[in-house]
């Protein structure tokens, strides 16, 4: 049985939503303020911050900033004009292109990213607590299904012991034997 969402996780997670929005909002006006776009600021971000483990292929590109391929190829051709970035092609594999950022792109992404997180720093307490509430309101969930789901269990096994019959699971074995 699925317990309903209650107000007090729609209202966690609504502000959550809210804060998210916010920072995202925020990060746009800041990217544009360096003279980026903001998806472009993304792609910067994407491929400074991309794990060791993985190549900086305009697919993997792709996958982290949620975007289609051809989209991540525009934005690389934009960022590439500007000296931001650049491409070249794979040793192992001539048909993979890799993305590299440029000093410029480097200067560029590092100048925003710090303001990013100077500010997450100082208001970030804001969005860890709308996240806290989603999960406290969940917890709170979780122990009334338990606690309602082991009375229904209880109630139903109750429901079918026969009249006069003894209510333990001893009784019950020996009835079917």
């Amino acid at each position: 049985m699925s317990a309903g969402i209650t107000t007090e996780e729609y209202r966690a997670l609504a502000e959550l939503r809210y804060r998210i929005r916010q920072f995202l909002r925020e990060g746009d006006a800041k990217a544009r303020a360096a003279g980026l776009e903001p998806q472009q600021y993304v792609l910067l971000l994407a491929l400074r911050g991309l794990p060791g483990n993985i190549d900086a292929t305009i697919v993997n590109l792709a996958e982290r900033m949620m975007l289609k391929h051809h989209s991540v190829v525009e934005l690389v051709d934009r960022l590439a004009a500007h000296g931001f970035v650049r491409r070249i092609r794979s040793r192992d594999d001539r048909r993979k292109v890799l993305v590299s950022l440029l000093p410029r792109g480097v200067k560029l992404v590092e100048e925003v990213a710090r303001q990013r997180i100077s500010e997450l720093r100082s208001s970030g307490a804001q969005l860890v607590a709308a996240i806290g509430a989603l999960l406290k309101a969940k917890r709170k969930v979780k122990a009334k299904t338990r606690a309602h789901s082991h009375r229904n269990v209880k109630s139903r096994a109750i429901a079918r012991t026969p009249r006069g019959a003894p209510r333990n699971s001893k009784s019950r074995s020996s009835r079917g034997a």
